[in-house]
């Protein structure tokens, strides 16, 4: 039977992108997402444009309303509060409820709790939305006290911004430095020791409490140290939201499992973004991305295989962050074995490469240099076999490595 409708969960980029495929790729039938939010919007710059204001609601939004409109794609605002698989119902919280031929969940990933006394009282912040943005930006006057529990990539992001905007920020982590596995150990010392030279007060510690007091809270680290804040933002990571997929009955394993083709366990449902997690044919179960590309990525290939086309090939893994007014970006993988090669310049590392035994390239990360990490992608994806040395070269050009 011909495809005649989907429904989207999830109006994210993963979301968006599936639904903005579908038309690219020329399906002609029913498209609905649905919501809680309403109309699709950018995540990445909570944290940094918008949150400094540099970006309005409007400039959030993934697409322009009008734009919907023309491509025939309904917005449903609401909350998906279960699945009828085998009939493709989604119910809503409000009580309605939609059908469609093919559902794609596009449910994304939900802060991690902090599991310690006084993490779950409402004083405690958070930063996963639009409404967590505002809440924070009405939050961070100058002189306010901002404590960051959690130094990875939004914790980081989150600290620059809060700092541009006056206030006193401590950022609190159990490991120093956070972000040796995204891009090494050399590029992660040289990041993290930003904070504490722009003003910020960096502590390696793991908490054990958050107490309310008349000023705002006190953080208690094991050990016993303290920290009094006005505010508290807990950034510890996210976890995949299966919510509705475990109780529709998918099979889900930190993330709901799919194959190469973001098929879940039920033929009637997929699943692309940070929900999601590509089980092999074997069993074997890939590695969670979160990152704003995979979505995009993960949203394009379920529309073609929802129309039963040539799935596309994305090549090696992307992401990129921002802080204290530099740009940080990494390509593949710098996590796990090999040979790390270090590029400094006047003795600061400004990137890394992982190569495999074989001299193969693997992963690479780099401080302001997109042009270095888009060659080292072309590499990677056309496995060419690289010479240490030249990578170590601040002066070699990698795009000339790359042809």
């Amino acid at each position: 039977m011909a495809l005649g409708s989907v429904i989207i969960v999830g109006g994210g980029m993963a979301g968006f992108a599936a639904a903005r495929e579908l038309r690219a790729r020329g399906f002609s039938g029913r498209v609905t997402i649905i919501d809680p939010e309403g109309m699709p919007y950018d995540r990445p710059p909570l944290s940094k444009d918008y949150l400094l204001g540099r970006k309005s609601p409007q400039q959030l939004l993934l697409a322009d309303p009008a734009w919907f409109s023309e491509q025939d794609i309904a917005v449903v605002t609401g909350k998906a509060a279960a699945l009828m698989p085998d009939e493709g119902i989604v119910l809503l919280a409000d009580g309605r409820s939609l059908a469609a031929d093919k559902i794609v969940l596009a449910t994304g990933a939900v802060p991690r709790r902090l599991e310690i006394p006084g993490a779950d009282t409402g004083s405690v912040l958070e930063l996963r939305n639009r409404d967590d943005a505002d809440k924070l930006r009405a939050l961070l006057w100058p002189g306010v006290r901002l404590a960051i529990i959690g130094a990875g990539l939004i914790g980081a992001e989150t600290a620059s911004a809060a700092l541009a905007l006056g206030a006193q920020v401590t950022l609190i982590d159990p490991v120093s430095p956070p972000l040796v596995p995204a891009v090494g150990a050399h590029l992660a010392g040289r990041l993290h020791a930003m904070h504490a030279a722009r003003g910020i007060e960096v502590i390696t510690g793991v908490p054990a409490a958050i107490t309310p007091d008349p000023s705002g809270s006190t953080i208690t680290l094991a050990g016993g140290r303290t920290v009094s804040a006005d505010q508290v933002l807990v950034g510890i990571g996210v976890a995949a939201d299966t919510t509705l997929a475990a109780f529709a009955g998918l099979d889900t394993d930190n993330g709901i499992l799919v194959d190469e083709r973001q098929r879940s366990s039920h033929p009637n449902i997929y699943a692309v973004g940070d929900a999601a997690r590509v089980r092999l044919p074997d069993g074997r179960l890939l590695r969670r991305a979160e990152h704003w590309e995979h979505a995009r990525n993960t949203g394009a290939t379920a529309a073609a295989a929802l129309l039963g086309q040539e799935l596309p090939n994305h090549g090696a893994s992307w992401f990129w962050s921002d802080r204290h007014g530099v740009h940080v970006e990494g390509v593949g993988s710098m996590a796990g074995g090999g040979t790390v090669v270090v590029r400094e310049r006047n003795g600061v590392p400004v990137a890394s490469f992982r190569l495999d035994v074989a001299g193969y390239m693997l992963g690479c990360a780099a401080v302001d240099g997109g042009l270095l990490v888009r060659a080292a992608r072309r590499i990677i994806d056309r496995a060419i076999l690289v010479d240490p040395a030249k990578l170590a070269d601040p002066d070699v050009d990698l795009r000339k490595m790359a042809r």
